[in-house]
């Protein structure tokens, strides 16, 4: 008999690409969400559409014809003890907001193994890079004191390069992938965690989609990897081109972010991916400029931290300022990177004063 795994995941959006492609292995995944999602998820289930290479139209996952079984919760409602594995898909300044906080506490005193698909690494991750004084970078982020009792050996990052975005014209429990490439998971440090990830991997891997034209493979597959910079390649993207989505008086998509100027973006990225290769990636671990420059053709929306500064949000993920001060921490700084930190901040200040009024 094959194994399957109970899996919490907080947060529905983004969150339900990844258990779309859990329940193909049948596993059964519980959604951590806002009232009303969890009402429709457990009603309706959810729909994950996503173009496939050589198809002129995208295939739609249903969630209620797979073998997996999904259901959705509040987060009082859930005992992260009952699963095998956490996944983190909320973002970064969701985790101190009330009940959610409380439930990420929860999930550290368990000492179940965690997998974070957050663009902002958790901090107890920092702690597995050597050489990286995590206590440093904690003005990164939001609330730092909510990652205080994880056990560094029991958290993961996995790279969320997948892109995806809920159309506003359907329901919430509708999700659209708009960039279909790889999750790229670092293994835990104990190999009892680590082949829970590896079983997952091979569960995806063997997925076959009954398509018009027969069984087809599907695109976005969870990759499992021994290096722990491999999931860090997301950073001169995010650099490169979500960060830079931001603009002092708007916002303009990804595509212009990285196109408008091709060799100021090269020139961050290659700042970012050398920052990686000091700490000590290897540059295999990480994306080459150009395939990236590639994919950024097709991201024809600005960055979700760019939509959520124009929507007034308070806090937003801090990658940019993230790396900013890891750079610091090698005598390293880019005025680009230094002119949009600086620039998130403003609007950040901005926000809060909007919101304060």
């Amino acid at each position: 008999m094959s194994t399957t795994y109970n899996i919490l995941i907080l947060g529905a959006s983004y969150g339900s690409l990844l258990a779309s492609k859990l329940l193909f292995g049948g596993h059964q995944v519980k959604l951590v969400c806002l009232p009303a999602e969890a009402e429709l998820i457990n009603a309706e289930g959810f729909r994950v559409r996503m173009p496939v290479k050589g198809r002129k139209d995208l295939i739609e996952i249903d969630s209620r014809r797979l073998p997996g079984r999904v259901s959705a919760a509040g987060p009082a409602d859930v005992d992260p003890r009952d699963y095998d594995l956490v996944c983190l898909a909320m973002q970064e300044p969701q985790y101190r907001s009330p009940g959610v906080r409380e439930l990420l506490d929860a999930v550290a005193r368990s000492r179940v193994p965690c997998m974070s698909i957050m663009n902002m690494p958790p901090l107890p991750y920092l702690k597995r890079i050597p050489g990286l004084d995590a206590d440093a970078l904690k003005a990164a982020y939001t609330d730092p004191s909510v990652w205080d009792n994880f056990d560094p050996a029991l958290v993961t990052l996995c790279s969320p390069d997948p892109q995806a975005i809920r159309p506003p014209e359907e329901k919430v429990n509708v999700l659209l992938v708009t960039l279909p490439t790889n999750f790229k998971a670092a293994r835990f440090e104990s190999e009892a965690h680590t082949a829970i990830l590896r079983k997952l991997q091979d569960d995806i891997e063997a997925v076959r989609f009954d398509a018009p034209e027969g069984r087809i493979e599907l695109p976005v597959k969870l990759k499992v990897y021994d290096s722990v910079f491999v999931p860090l390649a997301k950073w001169a993207m995010l650099l490169a081109g979500n960060y830079r989505c931001i603009t002092r008086d708007g916002m303009r998509t990804a595509q212009e972010a990285v196109h408008s100027d091709l060799e100021e973006s090269r020139s961050v990225y290659d700042f970012v991916f050398d920052l990686c290769v000091k700490l000590g990636a290897a540059p295999g671990d990480l994306v080459p400029f150009e395939k990236y420059a590639a994919a950024a053709q097709s991201l024809t929306r600005p960055s979700s931290a760019a939509r959520a500064l124009n929507n007034g949000a308070p806090n937003i993920e801090r990658a940019d300022k993230l790396v900013q001060l890891i750079a610091r921490q090698k005598g390293l700084s880019h005025p680009v990177i230094d002119a949009t930190v600086a620039l998130v901040d403003s609007r950040l200040e901005l926000n809060r004063k909007k919101a304060a009024a």
